[in-house]
């Protein structure tokens, strides 16, 4: 049997088997990143895999910012505060002008993935690693997706890397 279009993070390819986003301050991955000058992907991969665990069955509210409901551009503004120490803008039309547009081939984990699906609004995630992306979904809030699902094809716009890898688990070094 096939898992689940958007199935629980710890399943991720490339995830150690040991992974458990239940941490204790001593083994809390997005601590660890403040530790390394370049972190291999898989950390920063950790680091945003404990977040989506923080927020995840959050509900879907348009201009929610807090566990009683989020919308995307908050959920990815507030990830990027929380493991990086980094400000993003509020809004996904305003985030979507952070850092260096990149190639979808290049996506890396940190990465900010934006879709235009129909509608009035754009949509945004964050990318973290073999072809994953956590965002907060309007139908079912915080969750995990696949990039390659029909429905994320057909609606991906671009991908913004806002920091290199380095540069963006330094900045974590506060927290």
């Amino acid at each position: 049997m096939e898992p689940p279009e958007d199935y629980f993070a710890m399943t991720l390819p490339g995830m150690p088997s040991g992974f458990n986003p239940q941490m204790s301050p001593i083994d809390n991955p997005i601590s660890q990143l403040s530790n390394l000058q370049a972190p291999p992907p898989t950390m920063i991969r950790q680091a945003l895999l404990a977040q989506h665990q923080r927020w995840s069955g959050t509900p879907y509210r348009m201009g929610g910012t807090t566990h009683q409901g989020i919308d995307c551009s908050a959920f990815v503004r507030s990830i990027f505060r929380d493991t990086f120490n980094l400000e993003l803008p509020r809004s996904t039309s305003e985030q979507v002008h952070e850092g260096r547009q990149i190639d979808r081939q290049s996506l890396q984990a940190g990465d900010l993935v934006f879709f235009r699906p129909s509608g009035r609004y754009d949509h945004v995630g964050v990318y973290i690693g073999d072809g994953y992306f956590m965002h907060a979904s309007t139908s079912q809030g915080v969750i995990i997706s696949r990039l390659d699902n029909s429905y994320w094809q057909r609606y991906y716009w671009q991908a913004r890397r806002t920091l290199d890898t380095a540069h963006l688990a330094s900045l974590n070094a506060s927290l």
